[in-house]
């Protein structure tokens, strides 16, 4: 308890702001620094961790470590018997936060959604024009296209209007990217013409307030005392503290300098499980770690050549030496616990012979060079990329091919892989819906193009096939739809995926109430420190 005495002072002191030690704060050690605070503009857990887990709400919400649904900022909702229209009735007497750069005069209200979507929907927003910025998640899934209209109907009645049914439009409004931004907020922004501030210093009805934030170092947040769910804010302090080396985090967690850590190393487990101050809590992983394939770069626009990168890949070895009994072979882009997982699908034998043989008949007998992207930091579905990135590296040296390792700060190696500057990344996904569009739809739709779809892949019979599953409520039409999905992706091998992990989250006994998220974020709403 003194190590965490003096931890949380160090970062009270950092933060230059006053707090005093009590069983009501916890510090979190966190694997990176979010790219902002902006849940609409992000697309990764490191972000929304530090957001729309935190300072935000949705209209609708997950059940804390579950994948149904519950009421949010909506108290009820309804659906036209033709599956267009949904209408919202919004929870009274919710305030946003009053910080030391906003004072909110009013309650929310449908103004404040009316304006969160519709600054994702018209690039000609007031607020859009001022502070031009993309939302990828809300376009990789279609909603730019398909929401027809958002009205205000009255001051706590908002009405979504779309073009086709979206089967999985109530989980998609809980995601993260649809936080409800406040239009008061942004109104007092545009007139001091600071924009951008809404990214960096945000304003949510969360049940964790925004007070600052120290790159690579820390995020501190203070507790809502006005959160419209009292029971569910039981800390005065949360305090992100940035350490990107998994080594660090545990040492960190040993020493009490903090209460929870993410993405321990698998090798660390057995000795946190031994642990009797330690509980580390375990979840099936929900997720898959894979490799994007470029399609738009030569040679990676070839069939054969992603067939016999794909088959060089020596999986079961990297699954020992990356996930040391915490992970499965991956098969599909998406895990075998989504519904509408097909399980008749294999990956191709690993064979070095019939992999050479293909990139000899593909015009490449002496090999090719490429850039193989590794991920610069611990993600549920990759405990390690660079490691993995070195043994694929050594796979396809058998093969002739040279792959360059390359890397970045992890906001901008998502950037840049957005624009499409890899040959081939080591990626991954943690579901966010229960929804197979989630995978499919969020990962290789079109659409997607210039968002999450890093293999840059638009192929007119996939898309036929998961806008269609999309576009029916009818379990069986839409499980048919993406089994046959599924089979076009692997004969295609636009990815090769590796694996799916156990999400494992060490947790100091002092702490009540933390749960696992089925979609890997942290949440530490209805959290409390024992003294």
């Amino acid at each position: 308890m003194y190590n965490a005495t003096k931890a949380l002072l160090a970062a009270c002191l950092l933060a230059a702001v006053s707090c005093v030690w009590s069983a009501g704060n916890l510090i979190f050690c966190s694997e990176g620094s979010p790219s902002g605070f902006d849940p609409g503009q992000y697309l990764t857990g490191t972000d929304f961790d530090a957001s729309a887990e935190t300072v935000f709400n949705r209209l609708v919400q997950f059940q804390r470590g579950s994948t149904l649904i519950e009421p949010g900022l909506a108290t009820a909702w309804s659906v036209s018997p033709d599956g267009l229209v949904y209408t919202f009735t919004l929870r009274p007497g919710v305030r946003f936060h009053t910080t030391s750069y906003f004072r909110p005069t009013r309650d929310f209200n449908a103004d404040d959604v009316v304006f969160t979507f519709q600054r994702m929907l018209d690039s000609n927003n007031a607020f859009r024009r001022a502070y031009p910025t993309d939302f990828p998640y809300f376009n990789d899934l279609g909603l730019k296209d398909n929401i027809a209209s958002v009205e205000k109907i009255d001051p706590l009645t908002v009405r979504f209007t779309l073009h086709a049914i979206d089967a999985a439009f109530l989980q998609d409004l809980a995601m993260s990217f649809a936080s409800i931004q406040s239009a008061e907020y942004a109104n007092q922004l545009l007139k001091q013409g600071k924009p951008q501030q809404i990214n960096a210093l945000p304003v949510g009805t969360g049940p964790f307030v925004f007070k600052r934030y120290q790159k690579d170092t820390l995020i501190r947040f203070v507790g809502n005392k006005q959160y419209w769910k009292p029971g569910e804010v039981k800390l005065d302090n949360l305090i992100f503290a940035i350490t990107p080396d998994a080594s660090v985090r545990y040492q960190k967690l040993l020493a009490g300098e903090c209460q929870i850590s993410a993405y321990p190393r698998p090798g660390d487990l057995a000795l946190m499980q031994a642990d009797p101050q330690l509980h580390v809590m375990s979840l099936p992983g929900f997720n898959v770690g894979y490799l994007a394939y470029n399609v738009l770069h030569s040679p990676l626009d070839k069939l054969a050549v992603r067939q016999a990168l794909d088959m060089s890949i020596n999986r079961r070895v990297i699954l020992k030496a990356i996930y040391q009994g915490a992970g499965q072979i991956a098969v599909n882009p998406m895990p075998p616990t989504q519904w509408a997982y097909n399980a008749t699908l294999k990956n191709a034998p690993y064979d070095v012979a019939r992999a050479k043989a293909l990139l000899i008949k593909a015009g490449y007998p002496d090999g090719f060079n490429l850039t193989l992207w590794a991920m610069p930091v611990q993600r549920p579905y990759n405990p390690n990329a660079r490691l993995m990135a070195e043994m694929i590296q050594s796979d396809w040296a058998r093969i002739g091919v040279r792959a360059r390792i390359m890397s970045f700060e992890w906001g901008e190696y998502i950037k840049r892989a957005k624009a499409g500057e890899h040959d081939a990344l080591l990626i991954g996904w943690n579901g966010d819906n229960a929804d197979p569009d989630n995978w499919l739809g969020s990962l290789f739709s079109c659409e997607a193009m210039n968002g999450n779809n890093f293999s840059k892949w638009c192929y007119p019979p996939f898309e036929d096939l998961i806008q269609s599953a999309k576009r029916t409520t009818d379990i069986a039409l839409r499980t048919r739809d993406y089994m046959k999905a599924q089979e076009i992706i692997k004969a295609q091998v636009v990815v090769s995926p590796i694996a799916h992990s156990t999400f494992n989250v060490p947790v100091s006994r002092r702490v009540v109430g933390f749960k696992i998220s089925p979609f890997g974020l942290n949440s530490f709403y209805g959290v409390s420190v024992k003294p």
